[in-house]
């Protein structure tokens, strides 16, 4: 290998504990230099870490963004996930291929490759695509003609997008969002940034920080809900071992993409956040985990990192307070499962996305054995507000079990997709009818997803419902992470559990044989029936498999997976049989409909 690169990775592997948990950036080093990972890179590899070759390709193998052979010089990468599916992604992606010659997983004349891909969590700008590491859409027909002429360049390119909807007046999480190119050091500090932080380091002890956190009834807002002072407090505070703070940034659920806007928008928030809840733990060494689709949003949070470095808001002794702490920017590659928290782990310290045995709990024995707190990035954004304002402030803004605000990503059949902070006390139907300005076209609300596609599906008569995590619940769905999908009476029930199973099918980590196989089996009888071939016994066939998946995993994705299988099924079950009876049902966009055919 060149010595540059030699070099490079020394400096990779030195950020790490354990050697080995420096696998994925080095295979990212890899295939940023060489196009994709070359066998003497998995033998390279196997030698820097100590590890079995097998092990280097079985992690390659893993993850869907790494390379193991050459592709074209450039990649696109086109999202036919359920938001985009809704906004004609199948007719996009043909009309790509067309513009190019080129068919998904080929080249054109070795110069780009096409790719159909789950969800890349930019809904707001459905359909759309990613070119190498910039996202484009909403790919209408003149936007198709400018990514396949792009995509010919000798690259790399910058194409203009579209500014979707961003409601910037939050009082939480969303003031400086308007600004698209990012909020900066100075421009943070100007509005108040890190005043939190410094009230934290110089007259709370970490306890009076959790207690304050715990007072605002601040809920985990990754999707569990879990009560984040609570979690926190769970860190024993006599272990000998390191202390480590792990922020889940691997946001992959389909319909959401509010992180992503942290990462971009206001990196500072987060980081001030970490800041708060490393000191509060005890944890001196902090680790936050991007998914790999998120290039932008990864560079943008490594910019603020050395800001605070270089103003003395990070590394030794901050600010003069006597705590440190040091941030570790790990990459993930293309694996829905590593938004698991154990699975995170996993993946961070070099292996595979499998999810862990709980308990015992990561607070116990987290990263590298370690206690270990993991927290989203939404969460940890809520902190300095919830530290400078006080907690009481915070919890008059939610409900009485889950204070402030969050941001809820709207996207499907409305008239203006984006991404909205409310109070967690918002009704559903003041989200779409208020915020996103109600349905597209004038169209009747058919069903509605609350909280990501692993979310039971609402009618449009169950809408009138408020948005906190209990109220969702006792809806007999979740507020899961806050994103919401909008079908209007031209959807296809069929065709939206299609996506949602194919999703769920794909990925699967195959650790747990009811998930590995139920998932799969599930995708095959949905498929069967989208080809006209069903029986009507398929249906109870699905809610069986679906039930019978719950509560026997290691995880909850084999449960999250049957959850969509057993509210679509029921709640449209009449539409479900017009497929098997007649060949299709009466919805226009039906895959099954002669003219779609």
């Amino acid at each position: 290998m060149p010595a540059a690169l030699e070099a490079r990775a020394g400096e990779i592997i030195i950020r790490y504990e354990k050697p080995k948990a420096a696998m994925l950036p080095l295979l990212w080093l890899l295939q940023e230099n060489f196009g994709y990972i070359p066998p003497r890179g998995e033998e390279w590899v196997s030698r820097l870490l100590g590890v079995a070759i097998v092990h280097v390709r079985e992690v390659v193998s893993f993850y869907s963004m790494f390379r193991a052979h050459p592709t074209g010089r450039r990649v696109i990468r086109v999202c036919t996930s359920l938001p985009c599916l809704l906004n004609g992604a199948k007719g996009t992606l043909a009309k790509i291929e067309k513009g190019l010659g080129a068919a998904q997983g080929d080249g054109a004349s070795d110069r780009v490759s096409i790719e159909e891909v789950e969800c890349l969590c930019a809904c707001e700008m459905a359909p759309m695509a990613q070119l190498d590491e910039q996202f484009v859409g909403p790919l209408d027909d003149r936007m198709v003609e400018i990514l396949t002429r792009e995509a010919l360049t000798a690259g790399p390119s910058e194409i203009l997008e579209p500014a979707p909807h961003v409601a910037a007046d939050g009082p939480i999480l969303s003031a400086r969002f308007k600004n698209k190119e990012g909020t900066w050091f100075d421009e943070y500090v100007r509005q108040g940034g890190y005043v939190a932080a410094r009230k934290a380091l110089a007259s709370m002890k970490p306890d009076e920080v959790i207690e304050e956190v715990g007072r605002a009834n601040l809920r985990g807002l990754g999707g569990a809900g879990f009560p984040a002072g609570k979690k926190w407090s769970f860190i024993p505070k006599d272990s000998p071992k390191p202390k480590y703070l792990v922020v889940n940034a691997d946001e992959g659920e389909p319909g959401t993409f509010k992180d992503r806007y942290i990462l971009e928008r206001d990196p500072h928030a987060l980081l001030e956040g970490m800041i708060i809840a490393a000191y509060a733990i005890g944890s001196h060494k902090a680790y936050i985990y991007i998914r790999g689709e998120y290039f932008r949003p990864a560079k943008r949070f490594a910019r603020a990192v050395e800001e605070a470095l270089a103003r003395g808001w990070l590394g030794k002794n901050i600010q003069g307070s006597g705590f440190t702490l040091d941030v570790v920017i790990h990459r993930g590659a293309g694996a829905y499962i590593c938004g698991e928290e154990t699975a995170l782990l996993t993946s961070l310290e070099g292996g595979k996305g499998f999810p862990r045995i709980k308990p015992p709990f990561p607070a116990i024995w987290g990263l590298f054995g370690c206690p270990t707190i993991i927290n989203n990035v939404e969460t940890l954004a809520c902190v300095p507000y919830i530290v400078r304002e006080g907690s009481r402030r915070f919890a008059s803004l939610g409900t009485p079990k889950q204070g402030g605000t969050r941001l809820f990503s709207i996207s499907g059949h409305v008239s203006r997709p984006g991404l909205y902070e409310a109070p967690v006390s918002a009704r559903l139907t003041d989200l779409i009818d208020k915020y996103a300005l109600g349905v597209a076209g004038g169209r009747k609300i058919k069903a509605v997803i609350p909280g990501g596609i692993s979310a039971k599906i609402l009618t449009a008569q169950e809408l009138d419902v408020v948005m906190d995590f209990d109220s969702l619940i006792a809806a007999g769905t979740m507020a899961g992470s806050g994103g919401v999908i909008v079908l209007d009476q031209s959807a296809c029930m069929l065709a939206a559990l299609d996506s949602a199973s194919r999703f769920f099918a794909e990925e699967s980590c195959g650790q747990c044989s009811p998930c590995r196989e139920g998932t799969g089996w599930i995708h095959r009888i949905i498929r069967k029936i989208s080809e006209g071939k069903g029986r009507l016994q398929d249906l109870d066939n699905l809610l069986g498999i679906a039930r019978d998946m719950e509560g026997i995993t290691i995880c909850v994705f084999a449960d999250a997976a049957g959850w969509p299988v057993q509210s679509y099924i029921s709640k449209f079950r009449s539409e479900f049989e017009d497929h098997i009876k007649n060949g299709r049902c009466a919805s226009e966009l039906c895959p099954l409909s002669p003219c779609l055919t």
